[in-house]
């Protein structure tokens, strides 16, 4: 089945969920960047309505222009490093107004859409990965939230079917005139998890490019374990080569979108990065971002791998005992941005000492 169908079949808790993907940024715990405000800096016009991606325009995040994947969190004290490995980002639904019946798919031009998604995704996900490896974020035509609702399957399939192919176009772009041999390590969210999942089995599974495979983030989709033929789930903190994948809930949640009986997804621990299901006590939590990127909220929470997710005891700092929600999608990344940011590193160096 997949991560479509899966998605879809969760049924009603699809529309709740979409309140969260919709800011997808930790409106988990914080506020929100005031998106009505967005600047003329998003702003240029696509004369095809197609993206090209020989212009920087068309690129959220790339390594020949600042961007907010660029930011490093002021609490944090780093020395410059060589960027020796390309990530290749792929960022979660931000086309999520509602009332809109006749929007299926964001246009590539949409300055509103854009600037959106550079100030939540791209900020505030994207930048975990930046310590030592150049950032690619490409726009694409994504789907609006609704359609993994959607009843009609044809429309369905066309809207992220149009997604699919900006992306595919995207790292067809970047393979050819910006990897240069380079190791590459794919990260997603949310929707980007739905395609970056088919990307890896169009482009590295059983194929030569897996040699290029540093490892694969798949976070905050559904991803089962024997999706690929010959890329395996990431065992422990020194694996390459593998994917990992995990959604976020607090322990006590039990409305059925994840089950602790179900072992058929693939669940990674982003503090122990093991897909065991021993407790990682608060202690071991190396640090969660909130949205203002000026402190580290370190030991915050519990967490357990089991079954479908990760399972976290309520975070603690301040302002979270507010939130009530006990599905925690909205901070798959920022919850662990430290953990991601060191095991990233550890992952780097792991994959050179074998090539």
């Amino acid at each position: 089945m997949n991560i479509i169908l899966i998605h879809q079949k969760m049924g009603m808790q699809t529309k709740i969920l979409g309140g969260m993907i919709a800011t997808t940024i930790l409106a988990l715990f914080s506020c929100s960047p005031k998106i009505n405000s967005y600047s003329g800096e998003k702003a240029f016009q696509s004369s095809t309505g197609k993206p090209d991606y020989s212009n920087l325009d068309y690129w959220a995040s790339h390594p020949g222009k600042w961007d907010p994947a660029d930011t490093i969190p002021s609490a944090l004290s780093e020395e410059k490093k060589e960027k020796i490995v390309d990530v290749f980002f792929l960022h979660p639904t931000t086309l999520t107004e509602e009332g809109d019946e006749l929007v299926t798919s964001a246009r590539i031009d949409d300055p509103r859409i854009n600037y959106k998604t550079d100030h939540t995704a791209i900020l505030y996900q994207a930048s975990a990965f930046n310590e030592r490896a150049r950032v690619f974020a490409p726009r694409y035509r994504q789907a609006h939230i609704k359609m993994y609702g959607e009843k009609d399957s044809t429309k369905q399939k066309e809207a992220f079917e149009l997604a699919y192919q900006d992306i595919k176009k995207a790292f067809e772009y970047y393979l050819s005139n910006e990897n240069m041999g380079r190791p590459i390590i794919i990260a997603s969210h949310s929707q980007g998890t739905t395609h970056s999942t088919r990307l890896i089995k169009e482009f590295f599974d059983g194929k030569p490019l897996s040699q290029q495979l540093v490892c694969a983030y798949l976070v905050g989709m559904g991803v089962k374990k024997d999706i690929y033929q010959s890329i395996p789930v990431c065992m422990d903190s020194l694996s390459t080569g593998c994917f990992m994948s995990w959604r976020t809930f607090r322990n006590d949640y039990n409305d059925g979108w994840a089950k602790r009986d179900d072992s058929s997804f693939a669940v990674v621990n982003p503090i122990t990065w093991k897909t065991t299901t021993e407790m990682a006590n608060r202690e071991l939590h190396q640090g969660a971002i909130l949205y203002n990127l000026k402190k580290i909220y370190r030991n915050t929470h519990e967490t357990q791998a089991e079954g479908g997710a990760v399972w976290i005891s309520r975070p603690k700092f301040p302002g979270s005992f507010l939130y009530t929600n006990k599905n925690y999608h909205a901070g798959d990344i920022n919850l662990f941005y430290v953990d991601i940011r060191k095991d990233v590193s550890r992952r780097i160096d792991q994959y050179l000492s074998r090539h």
